[in-house]
């Protein structure tokens, strides 16, 4: 029988830890993964584009476990009362094929996307940052909102969106962090003037330039999240030409972030190298980093392997008949008699 963890069960999942926590072993779970990251099967992710979004499939393995991620981005859902972003996930047993799994992962994404970019800026965000920009206060900015107040040490972050209302939703359902200062500003130049790292989560497939090379100061760390499939982009061509580059997986991101803009051979450093030690982080006060961020399958494998293990922790024993049981393996026919 294969576990089901629908929304119900992972909302009581994230709240039973408390969000704070659950990302704090979300984060543990990913850099672990990564830090194991030559051991895994890796490939871009399957896309089906049309001119309204895209659909995705993303898969990876080790010689224990697979998973795969079904995705969507559709910017205008919310004209339908749909997320923007749609998930669902499975985690199967590698020697079996078995599906032990099978998840919800609209909620899950965002915390992973938001523990993923805690992994990133731990190694390349200035020690002594205290303050950010959240550039797109939409269904994503809660998470990485909370995720850089509690794990990081943020405790005063700059709000800006093209739609008012998300600023205040955001400002609304973060009321309770008492030691969270959120200021919402007019503009995107406000947001980063004072800001010490910058965060862009905007949903609009374009080609957009949101930062441009005048609003970074030195020392800015920009943790670019919105970018993430082709002809989609958030930061001006010179910002990257003038930082250093850091991204999941350089294949994918080559095709889908904001370095879709770069010659080939534009130098970029996968993240895995920098937990490893094989290449450096931020090495300087002074210099501006960038993560290219456009989720990669093994976060999302992280995100299973934990939500498979609260699972059993918890003894939750929510399974469904996904794989037909029966007495002969060799006689399928039978179920129909």
């Amino acid at each position: 029988m294969t576990q089901f963890v629908d929304v119900k069960i992972m909302t009581a999942l994230v709240n039973g830890y408390g969000l704070e926590t659950f990302l704090e072993k979300l984060v543990h779970f990913i850099e672990e993964d990564f830090f194991d990251w030559q051991s895994f099967d890796k490939s871009p992710r399957s896309a089906a584009h049309s001119e309204l979004g895209v659909i995705e499939l993303m898969p990876v393995a080790n010689d224990r476990q697979y998973s795969f991620k079904y995705v969507n981005g559709h910017p205008d859902n919310s004209t339908y009362q749909l997320p923007t972003v749609m998930a669902f996930g499975v985690l199967a047993d590698v020697k079996t094929g078995y599906p032990l799994l099978l998840s919800e992962l609209t909620l899950a994404t965002a915390i992973r996307t938001a523990a993923a970019s805690i992994v990133a800026a731990k190694m390349l965000a200035r020690p002594d940052s205290s303050s950010m920009a959240l550039i797109g206060n939409g269904c994503q900015s809660e998470f990485q909102a909370i995720a850089f107040h509690s794990l990081l040490g943020i405790n005063k972050i700059y709000c800006y969106d093209v739609d008012p209302h998300a600023s205040m939703k955001l400002a609304h359902n973060l009321a309770k962090y008492q030691n969270l200062e959120l200021v919402i500003c007019d503009s995107v130049n406000e947001a980063v003037e004072f800001a010490d790292i910058i965060t862009t989560v905007t949903a609009d497939k374009k080609l957009a330039t949101i930062i441009t090379e005048d609003m970074v100061k030195p020392g800015v760390h920009i943790n670019g999240v919105g970018g993430d499939c082709p002809g989609k982009t958030e930061l001006a061509k010179d910002v990257l030409l003038n930082a250093e580059i850091f991204v999941e997986f350089e294949s994918q991101s080559r095709i889908e972030g904001d370095i879709q803009q770069l010659s080939a051979d534009h130098k970029v450093v996968e993240l895995w190298q920098v937990l490893t030690g094989r290449a450096h982080g931020r090495t300087n006060g002074q210099q501006i980093t960038v993560f290219d961020s456009v989720g990669f399958a093994l976060e999302d494998f992280s995100t299973l392997r934990l939500i498979f293990q609260l699972v059993e922790d918890f003894r939750i024993n929510n399974e469904i008949e996904l794989i037909p049981t029966f007495m002969d393996p060799k006689d399928l026919f039978s179920l129909l008699v």
